[in-house]
């Protein structure tokens, strides 16, 4: 287990680098001037290099990158352009409402999925069936602002059962929660039935249907546990991504948390945030991978680490 711990460290932290080359090589190759936009509009050009040196926008990119790197290795992500303050701060800021979406999000997308998988699974072929997979469908394909925006008209404005946005009480987290869950746990609902189907299909569960055992023991107790296993892994990448923040959802719902952060930066090309927010959400979604691989031979002894 060790060196197979070692070894998927050494490839997190690969794709942790490849993640930061890419992402500052994108950045810095965008037509929009931060030096400009910091300077405003009515800033003289004498003012406009002033500001690009300050922000140490003149040196080459090959230096900056470097800089860079050395400064998130001894945990220092640099400073936004335009709040003046460290990246590190702003998201730790944003950490705590992010952490609750995410797991309320999570919880969402398995107590949808995971029943309605299991039902059409036992259902196969019926009209049960076919009902899940269709809403199951309908929730993959349905872009997230749109739920929102819908659970928003009906459940807020139209039913007053809960508020329009902002972040408070388990109130407020209801509705954006949901609407991950209502995408989340459509993937769920199909990867669960298809799971389902393939472990019901194998030998030792018709060896215990022939013993004479009830049906939702064969189910839960035999089928179940070995069925999980494809959900761990999406649960794994769920939680990496959401902890890196929702944009869309959390801009919709006004939900002050990384994503939200994230796309204000965007809009006022604020690089250090950017890049902080990208580099943060990449650790996350190696983090939770890794826990997940580390999760799977728990669940099933015949998975070994290799």
């Amino acid at each position: 287990m060790m060196a197979y711990l070692a070894q998927r460290v050494l490839q997190s932290l690969g794709v942790l680098w490849a993640v930061t080359v890419i992402t500052f090589a994108l950045l810095y190759l965008l037509p929009a001037d931060p030096a400009r936009l910091v300077a405003g509009r009515s800033a003289t050009p004498e003012v406009v290099e002033r500001v690009r040196h300050e922000l140490g926008l003149d040196r080459p990119i090959l230096q900056r990158y470097l800089g860079y790197l050395g400064g998130v290795l001894q945990g220092d992500l640099g400073r936004s352009y335009l709040q003046k303050i460290q990246v590190s701060e702003l998201l730790a800021s944003r950490l705590v409402p992010t952490l609750e979406l995410t797991l309320a999000g999570v919880l969402f997308e398995l107590l949808l999925g995971i029943p309605a998988g299991i039902l059409a699974a036992l259902r196969r072929g019926g009209w049960l069936d076919q009902g899940i997979m269709l809403l199951s469908f309908a929730g993959v394909a349905a872009p997230q602002f749109a739920l929102g925006l819908l659970l928003l008209y009906v459940l807020a404005y139209k039913l007053a059962l809960f508020p329009l946005g902002g972040y408070g009480g388990w109130e407020h987290l209801v509705l954006p929660a949901l609407a991950l869950g209502l995408a989340g746990g459509g993937w769920y609902a199909r990867i669960m039935r298809s799971s389902m189907l393939e472990v019901l299909s194998q030998d030792y569960v018709r060896t215990a249907r022939a013993k004479g055992l009830a049906g939702p023991v064969v189910v839960y107790k035999h089928a179940l546990r070995n069925a999980l296993l494809p959900i761990v892994a999406m649960i794994g990448t769920d939680l990496g991504t959401f902890m890196g923040g929702v944009v869309v959802v959390e801009s919709v719902f006004g939900w002050p948390g990384i994503g939200q952060l994230t796309w204000q930066a965007i809009q006022t090309v604020d690089i250090p945030v950017i890049l902080g927010a990208v580099t943060f959400t990449a650790l996350f979604i190696v983090l939770a991978n890794l826990l997940a691989d580390l999760v799977y031979p728990l669940l099933d002894p015949r998975v070994q680490y290799r």
